[in-house]
């Protein structure tokens, strides 16, 4: 079973970095879901694909996997440029404000 390692990504629905900074291994789902015929929920016998475990650096992962010898595929993150502004979100509102304020 191969485990994969990589950094998640921001969420879409905030522009916070929340659990951005850990490491993750996580097992894929090596059977199929099955739907349950009277709750219709999803179900898998797999237990393996809910572990999701975090760790502060790459190399801490790779050394677990290792040493329980799981074989791991790391997934290098992209980076990508951080969007500060000099003056920050009160800018909007500054009372010296350069250009005329509309919405």
């Amino acid at each position: 079973m191969t485990a994969r390692i990589f950094r998640p990504a921001k969420s879409a629905m905030s522009s916070g970095t929340a659990k951005t900074r850990d490491w993750v291994l996580e097992f894929p789902n090596e059977q199929g879901r099955e739907i349950d015929p009277l709750m219709g929920w999803t179900s898998s016998a797999d237990t393996q694909a809910q572990v999701r475990m975090r760790f502060p650096t790459k190399e801490a992962a790779l050394d677990y996997a290792k040493e329980h010898g799981i074989d791991a595929v790391v997934t290098e993150p992209k980076t990508r440029k951080p969007n500060v502004r000099s003056r920050g979100y009160g800018e909007n509102f500054a009372t010296d404000r350069r250009g005329a304020w509309t919405h």
